[in-house]
């Protein structure tokens, strides 16, 4: 079995399997313009962040019904126990299902029909974060927050995720403080793409409790220091990152000189089904490329229990903590 982990950075909408992709077609009519499953994973060759994102759309398309989400979140599931996942904080885009006609009760309730049961049916606790797309309108967002009040019992913060450059975190502060007001938990996706001036916006405008990537922290030694000394989790994605051109090889991941530099750093996967692997898979993958020691990945197993969001279940933790520091390789 694989070292215990959590998984913060995972969006549920990017664990959509070609194969389950074409089974959800075929029981709601869509039709996809790919021949077959590996014609489509042949699609899965992204040159940067935006190709990746046209084709993440595009398959949405076949999420209709909440039997649609929630077997979307039950193959991610055993996936990701299978890996090694005790607890996941699933990101999911409503304002992307709105826009085609699926209203917010399908999604949440949809999600929620796995969600609620992933415990017992996967030995996987879980949280939900809902995201908003930062290439739409800060309109927009607060229309999606409203949306989601009567389902906020369901949802434990809000992110913001899609096209980063060009589009700043100080767009979205009203939302943010709308949300902080709501008793809502807050990360945003910041210095993926865009600069670490964005990371340094993300924690002073919208007030973040988590940075999504943050990768180009590195290239300001001030936000780095700054980092360390609160303790703000790097809610990292190895494979992600190379698959979408971000780092050109594993073996150039900034993850060991991040560690180094005493940043509190997890690991996780993103969008798995379009990057090449699960949370045990981008393990397994730096283990190798970066030649990482066990005590390096009991520090990543560990951080991503502390990053997580249980200051409601403490006992919780503790035992997912517990269970990595008994944990033999």
């Amino acid at each position: 079995m694989p070292i215990p982990k959590a998984e913060l950075h995972l969006h549920i909408e990017g664990t959509l399997e070609p194969e389950l992709a074409f089974a959800l077609a075929a029981r709601n009519g869509v039709e996809l313009p790919y021949a077959d499953t590996e014609d489509l994973r042949k699609a899965y060759l992204f040159e940067d962040l935006q190709s990746f994102l046209n084709l993440y759309y595009e398959l949405m398309a076949v999420l209709r019904t909440e039997r649609d989400f929630e077997d979307l979140v039950n193959a991610y599931l055993a996936r990701a126990a299978a890996q090694g996942v005790r607890h996941a904080e699933i990101f999911f885009d409503p304002q992307a299902h709105l826009a085609r006609g699926v209203d917010m009760a399908t999604v949440v309730e949809g999600l929620w029909r796995a969600l609620g049961d992933s415990e017992t049916n996967h030995g996987v606790s879980t949280r939900l974060i809902m995201c908003f797309l930062r290439d739409e309108s800060a309109d927009s967002a607060m229309e999606t927050l409203e949306a989601a009040k009567p389902y906020l019992h369901r949802i434990t913060g809000i992110g913001l995720d899609s096209a980063e450059v060009g589009h700043p975190p100080v767009k979205f502060r009203e939302v943010y403080e709308a949300a902080a007001a709501l008793g809502l938990r807050r990360v945003a996706h910041a210095g993926e793409e865009g600069p670490p001036a964005y990371i340094t916006e993300a924690l002073d405008v919208l007030g973040v409790e988590r940075v999504d990537h943050g990768l180009r922290c590195m290239e300001d030694a001030e936000l780095v220091a700054r980092l360390v000394r609160d303790r703000i989790p790097l809610t990292l994605c190895p494979l992600s990152n190379v698959r979408l051109r971000a780092v050109d090889v594993l073996a150039e991941h900034p993850l060991p000189a991040m560690l180094d530099a005493g940043l509190l750093c997890t690991v996780n996967s993103d969008d798995p089904a379009y990057f090449g692997g699960y949370a045990g898979d981008n393990f397994d993958a730096i283990r190798e490329a970066l030649h990482l020691t066990e005590d390096r990945l009991r520090e990543l197993a560990r951080n991503s229990f502390v990053a997580s969001f249980l200051e409601d279940d403490e006992e919780r933790r503790a035992r997912y903590l517990a269970e990595v520091e008994a944990y033999v390789f």
